[in-house]
């Protein structure tokens, strides 16, 4: 088998642009907001701890460790529910703590915009989920396309089981330039959406509102629900994109003016 021309310079442009995506922002967002980089370096790390140890730590046990709660898991309602509080729970939580040891470091100058500590997280953390997620997993499939082309795909899957050989093609069989767009579409509501959750965790531990973790992982969850609901098989995949996509521009909308009306306030102070 092979993989269209076309197919695979959209698959690369669709990666290149969700690389490129939180490195532009942050260059864009710098100076205008005061980012300081430790900030940014706090968001990749709780995303590579919370969402990618602990979080899949806890997935392969309830889903594959514990035979009790894979039976349970087996019932589409309580799948929903699980993956989308599962999320919800290791993300916020990881963002909670990182930003409550942002707010009491207090370093930062009393003429910088306040949003510019949530803005510098949010682009770590979103930023390693578009890589982690994103980018590193559509480069693999981009490679594997390439060996497919050349006739080399299978002599270097030789060390896989015909299962695992079989999906391979099953899924390069499936790439088009349609799936490159979605790609493009789910990365950037998910970048919106984790800059977003930050700014509003950071709003929280400002005022030292103690019901903001609850309330983040809520909404975080909430956000889940519609992709655990496609994993399901309860919602099909063009509903879910067309909500995120939908949602994330509501999203960066309301970010932009608010994140904008602040910065405003401070220069005028």
């Amino acid at each position: 088998m092979s993989v269209a021309p076309i197919t695979l310079v959209c698959l690369s442009l669709a990666t290149l642009f969700v690389a490129a995506l939180p490195v532009s922002l942050y260059r864009r967002l710098r100076v205008p907001f005061a980012l300081d980089w430790r900030d940014t370096i706090a968001g990749v790390a709780v995303f590579a701890f919370f969402a990618t140890v602990l979080e899949r730590a806890l997935n392969d046990y309830v889903l594959h460790g514990n035979a009790a709660a894979a039976r349970v898991m087996a019932n589409p309602a309580f799948f929903v529910l699980y993956g989308a509080l599962a999320a919800g729970v290791c993300e916020e939580v990881g963002r909670y703590i990182a930003l409550r040891l942002i707010e009491r470091r207090g370093a930062r100058k009393p003429t910088a915009p306040a949003d510019g500590a949530a803005l510098g997280y949010g682009i770590g953390h979103a930023g390693a989920e578009a890589w982690f997620v994103g980018v590193l997993v559509q480069l693999q499939w981009i490679v594997f396309a390439v060996l497919a082309n050349r006739g080399d795909l299978d002599e270097h899957l030789s060390n896989l089981t015909l299962d695992s050989v079989l999906r391979v093609h099953l899924i390069l069989a499936s790439l088009s330039p349609l799936f490159a767009g979605v790609f493009a579409i789910e990365r950037t509501a998910a970048f919106v959406f984790q800059i977003a959750f930050s700014v509003l965790m950071w709003r929280g531990v400002r005022a030292g509102w103690t019901g903001i973790l609850p309330l983040a992982i809520v909404v975080h969850a909430l956000i889940d629900v519609p992709a655990a609901m496609y994993q399901a098989g309860l919602a099909p995949l063009a509903a879910v994109d067309g909500f995120y996509a939908v949602a994330a521009v509501v999203v960066a909308i309301v970010l932009f003016r608010t994140c904008r009306r602040e910065r405003r306030g401070v220069s005028v102070a």
